[in-house]
Parts: C-alpha cells; sequence; structure tokens
C-alpha cells in the first residue's frame, strides 16, 4: 500500500472521520484558513490515482468515501515501523512503548486488561 502525503492524510482523516462527503463538504470540515477547491481536488484526484477514495455521481457532483479503512492503513504502517525499528518484534515494540511513553496508571491497566483478553483468546 501507498503512503499519503502529509495533507492526503489530514484530507482522508475527515473522510474516515465524517464519512461520505461532496467537496462542499470537506472545504467546510477544514480549520481556517480553508483550501481552495481546486487544491482539495487535486487531493482527492491524487488519492482516488493511489486507490484511497471512490466516489459516487450525484448530478455533477460527487460524493468521496473511503476505499480503505483507517485501521487496515494505521496497521500497515505500524508493521513497517516495527519491521524498521524494532527488528520485526512486535515484543520489543511494546516494551518500548510501555516503557517510554507517558501512559498514566490507568491507561497502564487497560492495556494489561486488553493483554489478559488477548492471552485468554490465544489459550482457547
Amino acid at each position: 500500500m501507498v503512503k499519503l502525503s502529509n495533507s492526503e492524510k489530514q484530507l482522508m482523516d475527515l473522510i474516515w472521520e465524517q464519512g461520505d462527503l461532496f467537496m462542499k463538504d470537506i472545504i467546510e470540515s477544514y480549520p481556517d484558513p480553508k483550501p481552495a477547491a481546486t487544491t482539495v481536488a487535486t487531493l482527492l484526484k491524487r488519492m482516488q490515482d493511489k486507490g484511497f477514495v471512490g466516489y459516487r455521481l450525484f448530478g455533477n457532483s460527487r460524493q468521496y468515501y473511503p476505499l480503505v479503512a483507517r485501521e487496515s492503513y494505521c496497521s500497515l504502517h505500524m508493521n513497517e515501523l516495527i519491521e524498521d525499528f524494532f527488528d520485526n518484534s512486535s515484543f520489543r515494540f511494546a516494551s518500548f512503548f510501555t516503557r517510554r511513553s507517558d501512559m498514566s496508571e490507568a491507561e497502564l491497566e487497560d492495556l494489561k486488561r486488553i493483554v489478559e483478553q488477548e492471552i485468554k483468546k490465544k489459550k482457547q
């Protein structure tokens, strides 16, 4: 899967968060200063070419929708990160993450519960 540029990722985040959007909805969703319609159209065209968004025609208007789920995109790049920086070891990544992040005790307890649930699933 191809990576998105920062501008494309920002636009894709809008589409993932809000679902199917028309051009006017996309532009309204941007914080000020809003990009020009031509800029958004260029980004959408590049994202179509990369296989990230599709559209449905409603008269002369296009309603854009995601072709790739956020979780799939994130998972792919997380796996690349683990491969590149942690010698393809999820354990090394998880160990680094839990030691180096600023997680609160409550967040660590939540993570512990998730790990325990995954262990139970593996045992079944």
